[in-house]
């Protein structure tokens, strides 16, 4: 009646990969629900996020500068009207919004994804 459990049964382990794998496919899921317009804005967001991502870039700083934020988004949005007709013909003002935010929310994922690679202990 009383049976014993095996060792990894009594004290299971957490596996901490996996997840990582389920919020990044989480992450990438709620992203491919997009409207259409942020989902043609994404590749010039990730793009720019893409090209400022190096060791010591300012967006892993603690408080990054809101000046080069806006420059980076000002970028994004001149790469968005030159490649994409059409978009620009409604108000650019809440373009330009939307492109800051989604900017933000993709580097406040890259950021924590950072923090976490470089506190991992093998």
């Amino acid at each position: 009646m009383n049976q014993k459990l095996p060792y990894y049964m009594a004290y299971p382990m957490p596996f901490v990969f996996d997840d990582e794998r389920t919020e990044r496919m989480d992450f990438e899921y709620l992203k491919s629900l997009y409207p259409d317009i942020p989902k043609r804005l994404l590749p010039y967001v990730e793009e720019e996020c893409d090209r400022m991502e190096y060791d010591n870039s300012m967006v892993y700083d603690e408080y990054p500068d809101k000046l080069q934020l806006r420059l980076m988004c000002a970028r994004a949005c001149r790469n968005i009207e030159k490649n994409e007709k059409g978009i620009y013909d409604d108000d650019m003002g809440k373009i330009r919004d939307l492109v800051e935010v989604m900017m933000y929310q993709e580097l406040y994922k890259r950021r924590c994804d950072h923090r976490r690679k470089s506190r991992r202990i093998y």
